[in-house]
């Protein structure tokens, strides 16, 4: 009943009587977006300023990327307070991904910021926008101008940190981290903030010193070469450890040390159930098959791992490298295939299409692959008898139909297109695509060779429809 209330008073511009009852029916609903925004509103014509900042920043706490609240807060605050002013309108530009405008906010807000806290978070701000930028020195000026500060958070130090190890620069990591520990933050984040470092820099001993992580305390005891006493530790953890990804990698490392390298691609395998496709299941299997001298299965797998880390001329040379020693691997085909197509050698791309297409006449991918090739150089006459090999392996595939119409039309083959276009004819449902194809065909029929000019353009009004349908 408030609330019916409340939008009649509202409709009279009561704004007051309205005020009470949304606010009424707020006690009531206190996470309702939708009356914190009318509450906003009706506080603005209100001359109530402060209350109506309460609710967007209310809004924000629960939609962070509200557009309405910061429009709101960044026009409550533009003649009150530019601190918050520049914040605000920053946030929005940052949540919009106008970044150089939000870092430009940020170093006014900066410019008018009043005390130690504000000075703090906005100039951490700054070098979060600067790492979305990709400019991590200037984010390290950042982090260290506000290292200077007392009323600092471990967080500050963690994220420096971490620029560090991206940078691979460990030492620089390790002591941000240990200037945390000084200044009092000693912390289980910051120790298994030191232990990661110290594993990645090659130190393991020092590793396992700091860290808590059982796991963790047991990849370095692999490091560290104690083979036997990791397997025992490995194996004697309760069973909340054996839906982990690391437990299968682990064993894995393992199996692998001891040379059971059966063993170890089995809890490779058990590792990619929980983490499909990871470049790290291709680079463990790599490291076994490498091990057991299985150059092929080597090969392919170091190829997967450089083709998810996104090095392709890698990739392409690694599965290169397998065609050579086994050609008919048709999955593995397709892969080299696709990667050439994509750096371009698409003249080098067809040629292991065609390979799959004699190693399976009926596959229909390839078949395709090979008619736009095809089409791309020009070459229609081939790229029919590709469109028929589909159309033989699969009579009602529509869209290779349509494609083999097209194709029929440019080699002149106007009997060979209207057989096309019948059959699509046979498989369309829809009333009204089959009444203007059957209106085209009739007059494409009736034109014959002696009017190609006309014919074509009919054939292009056909393929514009189907290409929009």
């Amino acid at each position: 009943m408030s609330l019916q209330l409340a939008e009649q008073f509202e409709a009279n511009e009561q704004y007051e009587d309205a005020y009470r009852e949304y606010k009424k029916e707020f006690d009531q609903n206190p996470e309702d977006l939708g009356l914190m925004e009318r509450l906003g509103h009706l506080s603005l014509i209100l001359e109530k300023p402060e209350e109506a900042a309460w609710y967007y920043h209310e809004i924000l706490k629960r939609d962070v990327a509200n557009p309405l609240a910061y429009e709101q807060l960044i026009s409550i605050y533009e003649n009150t307070d530019k601190y918050k002013y520049y914040i605000y309108r920053g946030n929005k530009n940052s949540l919009e991904g106008k970044l150089d405008f939000a870092v430009n906010d940020f170093k006014k807000a900066l410019s008018v910021a009043d005390d130690e806290t504000q000075i703090i978070m906005t100039r951490l701000t700054l070098a979060n926008l600067y790492r979305q930028q990709g400019k991590d020195l200037k984010a390290i000026d950042e982090y260290n101008i506000i290292l200077e500060y007392e009323n600092l958070h471990e967080e500050i130090f963690l994220q420096l940190a971490d620029i560090y190890m991206k940078e691979e620069a460990y030492p620089s990591a390790i002591d941000a981290l240990q200037r945390a520990k000084q200044k009092g933050f000693d912390t289980d984040r910051i120790n298994e903030g030191l232990a990661a470092v110290y594993l990645k820099s090659g130190d393991a001993a020092s590793a396992i010193k700091y860290t808590k992580d059982e796991l963790l305390k047991i990849q370095c005891m692999l490091e560290l070469g104690q083979i036997d006493e990791a397997y025992a530790k490995l194996n004697a953890l309760p069973d909340e450890f054996k839906n982990s990804p690391r437990y299968f990698t682990l064993q894995a490392q393992c199996c692998y040390s001891a040379k059971d390298f059966k063993k170890a691609l089995e809890y490779i395998d058990e590792y990619n159930k929980l983490s499909p496709n990871s470049p790290l299941t291709f680079q463990m299997r790599a490291l076994v098959y490498d091990e057991e001298g299985d150059e092929y299965n080597a090969h392919v797998n170091w190829g997967k791992y450089n083709m998810l880390r996104k090095n392709t001329d890698i990739a392409v040379n690694e599965f290169l490298n397998a065609v050579q020693l086994k050609d008919d691997d048709v999955d593995l085909l397709f892969l080299l295939a696709g990667l050439l197509t994509e750096s371009g050698e698409t003249n080098h791309a067809a040629e292991y299409y065609e390979k799959i297409a004699k190693l399976d006449p009926t596959n229909k991918e390839a078949l395709r692959k090979l008619a736009k090739f095809r089409e791309g150089i020009g070459d229609y006459r081939m790229q029919v008898k590709y469109l028929e090999k589909i159309v033989e392996a699969d009579s009602k595939d529509i869209q290779a139909l349509k494609e083999l119409a097209k194709a029929c039309e440019k080699t002149k083959d106007f009997d060979g297109a209207v057989s096309a276009y019948n059959k699509c004819l046979e498989l369309i449902t829809d009333p009204a695509e089959t009444q203007l194809l059957k209106s085209k065909l009739d007059k494409l029929e009736s034109h014959g060779s002696s009017n190609v000019d006309e014919s074509v353009g009919l054939l292009d009004k056909i393929m514009g429809f189907f290409n929009k349908n």
